[in-house]
């Protein structure tokens, strides 16, 4: 039953994940809207093994190698850490009879992650607090977590059906 919900978390995470990168995708092409730069993402975690976790601007931080590599990863191996996490309060039982309100509390929770974490380190400050439009920002932030909680939702339900 471990093994399974691993390979659960696994496929659900690189699911939801990659909802919210298409709708990332959909406000770009749709709306012009700019999504997250996830090679920043991987200068900031490249940055790690030097000690250096905290960024004045991210953007203006040394590049290194494979940033853009490491900040996919990143961002792939976070969305199946935190569909483990649904999956570990809400058990097998939701796994196989998925419901929706778990699935986006979870990703609405998530948000936390960005505003306390990755974007004061990232010299964003919290909850964007340092951006030219903080409330955009923080907006932009809580509709793709969402919207990653409906793609928990929608990818366990695939999942269970095919399962």
């Amino acid at each position: 039953m471990e093994t399974d919900l691993v390979l659960r978390a696994i496929a659900i995470g690189i699911g939801a994940t990659a909802v919210m990168d298409l709708w990332a995708v959909a406000l770009k092409r749709l709306l012009a809207i700019p999504s997250l730069d996830y090679g920043m993402v991987g200068r900031w975690i490249g940055h790690f093994p030097h000690g250096r976790f905290r960024h004045q601007r991210i953007a203006a931080a040394a590049p290194v190698g494979d940033e853009r590599l490491i900040g996919w990863t990143a961002h792939y191996a976070i969305g199946i850490v935190f569909a483990g996490l649904l999956l570990l309060i809400w058990g097998h039982d939701w796994a196989t009879r998925p419901t929706l309100v778990p699935a986006l509390t979870v990703g609405l929770v998530t948000v936390i992650a960005p505003f306390f974490l990755m974007q004061p380190c990232m010299g964003a400050g919290i909850a964007a607090s340092k951006t030219p439009s903080p409330n955009t920002a923080r907006l932009r932030s809580l509709i793709a977590h969402a919207v990653f909680g409906f793609g928990l939702y929608l990818s366990a339900l695939v999942l269970s059906i095919l399962w």
